[in-house]
């Protein structure tokens, strides 16, 4: 069976979620096509920074989210022996009422821009195997046999993704580092301020933020060796091979760790694509384009994974609507139009994605490293200019739909 679709976007994560709504509030409608069986909230929680809120309320679901978690005023940032190398408190910066930081689930996100889509927007169980030509249209080949024709393909399927492949985009390469991430819950309310927590050195890198006034996240990165294989695979054992690490954190810091969910994927391997392949890559062919971690994989150290995914879905949507409902070249024909709109998100995002991966690895490696030279720098002098950092690369407006 084939059925014909003018846009088809592959995967219902953050950015595919975001760009169909943006679509939507556009007047045009899309096709989402997702391989699970249902959301996936995988990952527990997202740092959303200015430039994510400027998207969320371009998006209209801003108010709402923002409802549900606590507004993150500092940044505390800490050495592996527990001295406080630097500390910013955000409402001191300029421009403090238009900066906007808080640690929200990912579950709540999802499920909020799903809410918000049009029944049947979305279509679980549907993975495609592979990608066809013919001539303008895409053929996109399903694992149950069937077929969807399409005049527009958007992937937005993360990390591994299979239209970053055909677009002939470099691989995502392994940083060395690994991660895990928890979340605790607490019945009764916790004390946590309202701060971003951060400890860094010595091979490792951890923080936590309070996400509401009865849950926090945490994560913790770090180089693992050969024979932490087990650990990496053992919820139990990497508990305690977190807290064997943190010895220097604050009481409340351990005790969160402890009673904590950790996520089914224990330890997860943090990869990022080579910076300089996406100034000279395909991020775009015609009319077919990615967004997301399948555009701009990157480690978590500067939080804007989700945020720059966000990004991407408004100045993607508002230059693809514009392609298609703009007519007023006259007999410009569709499929040109849909290139040059394309063409100007790609070019929108080369630059800011080439910044945003390169900055997130240099800041990782220089937090983690345990290097006597870099360890001094770090702790005495780039700490403060690090944490400023955070708040300057936030400060990107993709504008309205």
């Amino acid at each position: 069976m084939e059925v014909v679709e003018d846009i088809v976007i592959v995967g219902a994560g953050i950015a595919g979620l975001a760009t169909a709504l943006g679509l939507y509030r556009k007047g045009v409608r899309s096709l989402v096509l997702e391989s699970s069986e249902a959301l996936r909230a995988s990952g527990f929680t997202l740092t959303t920074w200015t430039n994510a809120w400027r998207a969320l309320d371009a998006l209209g679901v801003g108010d709402s989210i923002r409802q549900q978690h606590v507004l993150i005023q500092g940044l505390v940032v800490s050495s592996a022996s527990g001295a406080v190398t630097s500390e910013l408190s955000f409402k001191k910066q300029e421009n403090w009422s238009k900066q906007e930081v808080r640690c929200v689930k990912r579950n709540v996100l999802l499920e909020t821009l799903e809410r918000e889509l049009p029944s049947g927007t979305i279509r679980y169980s549907s993975k495609i195997v592979s990608i066809e030509e013919d001539g303008t249209i895409k053929l996109l080949h399903l694992a149950d046999g069937s077929i969807i024709k399409t005049k527009v393909l958007i992937g937005c399927d993360g990390v591994n993704s299979l239209v970053a492949n055909w677009l002939g985009l470099k691989k995502p390469v392994y940083s060395g580092r690994s991660a895990t991430r928890g979340l605790a819950e607490f019945s009764s309310g916790h004390d946590f301020k309202p701060e971003l927590l951060q400890f860094v050195g010595e091979g490792y890198r951890s923080g936590l933020l309070p996400c509401s006034e009865t849950s926090a996240y945490w994560c913790f990165t770090w180089i693992p060796s050969p024979q932490e294989k087990e650990v990496e695979e053992s919820a139990t054992k990497m508990k305690q091979y977190v807290l064997s690490k943190l010895t220097n954190v604050p009481k409340e810091v351990k005790e969160a760790i402890e009673i904590s969910e950790i996520s089914e994927v224990v330890s997860s391997p943090l990869r990022y694509r080579p910076p300089f392949s996406l100034l000279w890559g395909n991020i775009t062919k015609r009319n077919i384009c990615v967004a997301g971690d399948a555009l701009h994989p990157m480690t978590p150290e500067i939080g804007q994974g989700g945020c720059s995914a966000l990004e991407d879905s408004i100045i993607l949507a508002k230059c693809l609507s514009e392609a298609i409902l703009d007519d007023h070249k006259g007999a410009q024909d569709e499929c040109d139009r849909i290139k040059q709109g394309l063409d100007k998100y790609a070019k929108n995002r080369r630059w800011r994605s080439f910044q945003l991966v390169a900055t997130a690895y240099v800041v990782g490696f220089i937090q983690q490293s345990n290097g006597v030279v870099i360890s001094f720098l770090r702790d005495k002098l780039l700490s403060n200019l690090m944490s400023k950092m955070l708040l300057n690369i936030s400060n990107y407006d993709c504008g309205k739909l």
